[in-house]
């Protein structure tokens, strides 16, 4: 049996620092007010959001990346997750038209959204999409080097493989500015996935790759995934709208 995540009611002050650390990268539109009823109720079940995004899959799916304070996220997490969420989302109804509901895992090569996320990740290989220039261009390639100070002014110390034989390969960029950052798929990053799965007795990740999973079943409780031996997206039943 796959391992239940901890409740907020007996996390360690450590783990609660994480489930309410801050995203710096956030959502805009009907996405963000997904987003908004989702926090509070991932939060209480002991999970913290990664992403909301909407896409035009199955009609509308409604994607929920979620993960716990550690990282992790498996199968039954996304299971627990879900249940917790549907409901709400069914009353406050921050979407109008019908769609399908899917959790789902970070995946291996996760979209960075908070300073533990870029702290993690030192050594390891991201693409980065700024909001404003730096030095003359938004997107950035290379190696994790450090993160330096705290909070909304934390600088990332980025060693670049993209630079130019006349460009400076080290820049720092300003975390406060981040559009979108995610890791790549590298080998030293697969093996140091499949090691933290091991030590947490967990199933092995995979890439996140945003494929849709079989068709919903309906009714509560019941979720269709591709590979439950696998944290693969989670899909809850279709939501629809009334007709008057």
């Amino acid at each position: 049996m796959l391992p239940q995540a901890p409740t907020p009611f007996n996390m360690s002050p450590e783990a609660l620092a994480l489930l309410d650390e801050p995203r710096l990268v956030e959502e805009t539109g009907v996405a963000a007010r997904v987003a908004r009823v989702a926090i509070p109720v991932l939060r209480d079940v002991g999970y913290r959001l990664v992403r909301v995004k909407i896409s035009s899959n199955n009609g509308m799916t409604l994607q929920i990346m979620a993960e716990r304070p550690d990282g992790m996220m498996n199968v039954a997490d996304c299971e627990n997750a879900s249940m917790a969420l549907s409901p709400v989302l069914d009353l406050e109804d921050p979407l109008s038209q019908a769609y399908h509901l899917e959790m789902s895992s970070p995946g291996i090569d996760r979209p960075l959204v908070r300073i533990t996320d870029f702290t993690r990740a030192i050594g390891h290989e991201v693409r980065i999409e700024m909001a404003v220039m730096i030095e003359g261009r938004k997107r950035f390639r290379g190696w994790i080097e450090g993160v330096d100070g705290e909070g909304r002014d934390a600088r990332l110390r980025l060693r670049r493989v993209d630079a130019k034989a006349d460009e400076e390969a080290d820049v720092v960029l300003p975390l406060k500015d981040v559009d979108d950052a995610r890791l790549v798929l590298t080998e030293a990053l697969i093996r140091e996935s499949l090691k933290a799965a091991k030590e947490a007795g967990e199933d092995p990740p995979e890439e996140e790759t945003g494929e849709p999973a079989e068709q919903p079943r309906r009714g509560p409780g019941r979720f269709a995934a591709r590979n439950m031996n696998k944290p693969k997206p989670v899909w809850g039943p279709a939501k629809k709208k009334p007709t008057k």
